[in-house]
């Protein structure tokens, strides 16, 4: 068995690495066979491990930019000018506010946007009924649950870049975080050109700094209790089913992040011939060569590959 002994336990930091594949290959199979062999695969195997990124959201739906941001963001356009930050809610986050009220103006609003109120989970309850019946576990970069709304219970999630929902000390005094979800309304009802009343702007309860999301963007990004425990439930799943027929279900991750997804499940895949990688994105499913029919790359748009997925392993297994 491989996790014996300690020494070869896969730990998240083991399984962490910034070792791309040097052989990429886009297959050139038609469309209807990658789907069938992909759902073949899942259909064969006894665990999924799923990798999330933000093409999974987008493709559910999730908008971000143009006309949307046009309509929910003009309040912050004629407050700061379109200029270069205020195209999109990720170019937003930029911008130098001139103050914590300013600040916690813009923030508050996208948090409650991007995610607190956000649901696209139609294609998410799609996508977990594809799986049904397997050991599960998701691994995402994504912050604005989607995955739990669509009902993954949260014990089988390690969303390791932090939520929309909660806050830290902007230095990380502590390693604790909080909910911040009625702070945000709050800020929302009293929120007035572009910018939070000052009592309404959170201070850190211990060293009285400022405060910011929990948010992976710099080293003082808070992991709590939370986090190491969906650390450590993490590494148990992919330890456990590390020598059983598992699929690397990867979807809508790119290369913004590819050492925390896309690296480590080909890694794995390397490493273990008893798993495969199904790997779905619009453009960016290309594949190491190395794997062979290991691996199916579907550049495809992701909503349909997932549908016709499901549709395909709702069907009883031919025989």
């Amino acid at each position: 068995m491989f996790n014996r002994d300690n020494k070869k336990k896969i730990t998240f930091e083991r399984f962490l690495t910034g070792e791309y594949a040097r052989d990429y290959i886009t297959q050139d199979t038609p469309y209807e066979e990658q789907v069938r062999r992909a759902a073949e695969k899942i259909r064969e195997a006894d665990c999924v491990l799923l990798g999330a990124g933000a093409g999974m959201s987008t493709a559910a739906g999730a908008q971000y930019g143009g006309e949307y941001f046009e309509k929910n963001f003009a309040e912050f356009q004629k407050a700061y000018g379109k200029g270069p930050y205020m195209q999109d809610m990720y170019s937003a986050g930029f911008y130098p506010y001139p103050d914590e009220e300013s600040k916690w103006g813009y923030w508050s609003h996208m948090a409650l946007l991007a995610g607190v109120d956000l649901d696209v989970t139609p294609l998410h309850r799609t996508l977990l009924e594809a799986v049904a019946g397997k050991k599960l576990f998701l691994l995402t970069t994504n912050v604005d649950h989607q995955f739990e709304k669509a009902g993954l219970p949260a014990e089988q999630i390690f969303a390791t870049q932090g939520s929309y929902r909660r806050i830290q000390c902007r230095r990380g005094c502590h390693a604790v975080t909080y909910d911040a979800v009625e702070l945000f309304r709050q800020m929302e009802r009293e929120r007035r050109d572009a910018r939070i009343p000052t009592e309404l702007v959170p201070r850190c309860p211990i060293c009285g700094g400022p405060m910011t999301m929990n948010l992976r963007s710099d080293n003082y990004f808070v992991q709590d209790a939370d986090w190491y425990a969906a650390e450590d439930r993490f590494s148990a799943f992919v330890n456990e089913c590390a020598d059983r027929k598992t699929v690397l279900l990867e979807v809508g991750v790119g290369f913004n992040t590819p050492t925390i997804i896309r690296f480590p499940f080909e890694k794995l895949c390397r490493e273990h011939r008893n798993l495969s990688l199904v790997r779905l994105s619009r453009s960016k499913a290309i594949v190491p060569a190395s794997l062979g029919a290991r691996a199916v790359g579907i550049n495809a748009d992701m909503a349909q590959s997932i549908t016709d997925l499901s549709v395909l392993l709702r069907e009883k297994k031919p025989e």
